[in-house]
């Protein structure tokens, strides 16, 4: 049996101005820096304990996840490799609006709209599937993911069965440690 580990990039800029951040590369916070900080100590406790084992690394390109990423690697020593496929999923046109914007809520429930200039969720969703096909092919390797709110709501989907209603509303905290086992 196989395990990989989703982890979401801490706290930022964005996230505390409540704008949808998508592909737009929005900086951590300090606290976002500090929640980087101590999920890498977490995992490194979980592996001196026995408890947890992570061969690489891989994280999404913006600066959010590959900080988060680097931190957990500097805390760690586990190596980090850049996987553009884990890139969150392009917005366009509502790329710095409010997330909690009633637009864009209804614009999300089409999953084949690119949102002028954007990402199709089913074409990030097709992105991530392949990557994480490639990894569950290889069960002896254990990989921790650094990425995004909605690559979570991806990862999620792939291992479990989920309605549109439970996939909309799927989300993890910053900084939060996920376990999948295939």
């Amino acid at each position: 049996m196989g395990i990989m580990y989703f982890v979401r990039h801490g706290q930022t800029v964005w996230n505390v101005e409540n704008k949808i951040c998508g592909a737009t590369d929005s900086p951590l916070t300090e606290q976002g820096h500090m929640q980087a900080k101590r999920t890498g100590e977490i995992i490194n406790d979980a592996i001196s304990a026995g408890r947890m084992h992570i061969d690489m690394i891989l994280t999404s390109p913006l600066s959010r996840a590959r900080d988060t990423a680097e931190e957990i690697s500097s805390q760690t020593g586990i190596p980090v490799h850049t996987e553009v496929r884990l890139t969150e999923q392009n917005f366009g046109r509502w790329e710095g609006t409010p997330r909690d914007g009633g637009d864009f809520a209804a614009a999300k429930q089409n999953f084949c709209d690119s949102f002028s200039g954007g990402e199709s969720m089913l074409r990030c969703a097709q992105r991530v599937y392949d990557l994480i096909d490639e990894i569950t092919a290889i069960p002896d390797k254990t990989f921790l993911l650094v990425a995004h709110n909605g690559i979570a709501r991806i990862v999620e989907s792939y291992f479990r069965d989920m309605t549109n209603a439970e996939f909309a509303a799927f989300g993890i905290k910053n900084a939060q440690i996920r376990e999948y086992r295939f």
